[in-house]
């Protein structure tokens, strides 16, 4: 009985503090001190919890990954990006429909955030394109869509959380799975605007010439060799994940100062503040998230929530649908770092040992629809900046979305049910 009402307690009080709209952080501490009060557990033990949560070495390439990228993201590096990305499909009809999702791709493996790259790519892109004679709410719409890409695509700070929360797991592995289902998205967007862009008529750019693209990839080589630094500096095995992430920010430091002349010191120190403010929401997070998942252990929630899935049927192909659809609904009403702490212990073991899927493979997935779920109101941040960056009322942004919904649904269905997608480009380098 005492086990029931502790369960009651967790998730309805959790449930109900999210949608009274409580910062997320809140109600994961409170709903679990709310849970261990009940359980009759000593309250001393959420501090050591919180503690031991964010006692992780991997852990330490979080804020080294957000400072790379901040200060990449404010360095000037947007516009070489675009231009290299312009030279490769510029000159296809919806020519800049094309070199925002294609610019997405490089950007977010700069970034590894996709509110990052909605606010910096958009704020120079939407312009550009209704000024073309683009619609503003298709530019808002392939603007925030495509931003998704920068998840998949490594370096990013969500997945080193996943792969600390699921345990065991190689982050350089899962940096590598997420090369080729962020190429599937981009394919899948990029086939989308193509057919809306022929229907709508609009335009093309310049002819694709190969000596602009080879001066265009020159200017921005400094820029992509930060993502060679850590990707390359893990798979091989030179650096951990935080030592590789710690070059990077001096790196990515050196380029937007000295090279590409983007940011002065005192810009830099701007940004570091920026830093610190998204690092601080982040580590609170993963501290409370630690007792969450304690709560969650002691309760035995992630086997009862296995037996209640699979006895709702035993076919696999459903489960997967399944487990897809309970991401989906939870990226609706919250934001990504959470969903991964909180719904990786409770579903991983459904994944692997019920579905059969490689744990690299769902975390692939359960970034992947959290994605999604920051495109998709009530919470959606990604959908609300792209709003705000493209002066366009929120719900002409969401109608403009839905075609592109269905080529993110695509892509994830591709992920979710052809394993090779995501683990062919570990499996090389294993």
């Amino acid at each position: 009985m005492t086990n029931s009402l502790a369960v009651a307690v967790l998730l309805g009080s959790f449930f109900l503090m999210v949608f009274l709209r409580f910062p997320i952080a809140y109600a994961v501490g409170l709903a679990s001190v709310a849970c261990m009060t009940v359980m009759g557990a000593n309250l001393n033990d959420v501090c050591r919890l919180m503690v031991k949560g964010i006692w992780s070495f991997s852990l330490m390439a979080v804020p080294f990954f957000i400072t790379m990228g901040v200060l990449m993201g404010s360095g000037g590096i947007s516009e070489k990006l675009i231009a290299l990305a312009n030279s490769l499909v510029g000159w296809m009809r919806g020519g800049l429909a094309q070199v925002n999702i294609v610019a997405s791709y490089f950007f977010g493996g700069i970034s590894g955030s996709a509110s990052a790259d909605t606010a910096s790519l958009g704020s120079i892109l939407i312009p550009m394109m209704v000024d073309e004679g683009y619609d503003a709410d298709f530019s808002t719409a392939v603007t925030i869509t495509s931003s998704c890409e920068g998840l998949l695509v490594p370096p990013s700070h969500n997945m080193v959380i996943y792969a600390t929360t699921a345990g065991g797991i190689s982050v350089g592995s899962l940096f590598l799975a997420g090369y080729l289902p962020g190429a599937i998205l981009a394919l899948s967007l990029m086939i989308g605007s193509y057919v809306i862009s022929v229907k709508r008529g609009y335009p093309k750019g310049e002819k694709f010439s190969i000596i602009r693209f080879l001066k265009q990839l020159g200017e921005s080589i400094w820029a992509l060799a930060a993502v060679v630094i850590v990707v390359v500096g893990v798979v091989c095995g030179v650096f951990t994940a935080t030592e590789s992430a710690a070059i990077a920010v001096v790196y990515s430091l050196f380029v937007s100062v000295f090279i590409y002349k983007g940011l002065d010191w005192k810009g830099v120190w701007h940004a570091l503040d920026e830093c610190v403010n998204t690092l601080s929401i982040v580590l609170i997070l993963i501290a409370t998230s630690a007792i969450f998942g304690n709560c969650l252990t002691m309760l035995h929630i992630p086997d009862l929530a296995a037996k209640a899935i699979v006895s709702l049927t035993d076919n696999r192909i459903i489960l997967i649908l399944l487990l897809n659809v309970i991401l989906l609904v939870l990226g609706c009403i919250m934001d990504m770092a959470p969903i991964i702490l909180i719904a990786t212990p409770i579903l991983l073991p459904i994944a692997t040992g019920v579905c059969g899927l490689d744990p690299i493979q769902f975390g692939i997935m359960v970034i992947l629809n959290c994605g999604i779920g920051l495109l998709t109101p009530p919470v959606g941040a990604v959908l609300f900046i792209g709003s705000a960056v493209g002066k366009t009322p929120m719900e002409k942004v969401v109608k403009a979305t839905l075609p592109f919904y269905g080529c993110m649904i695509i892509a994830l269905l591709l992920v979710s049910f052809v394993p090779q997608i995501s683990l062919l480009v570990p499996s090389i380098f294993a």
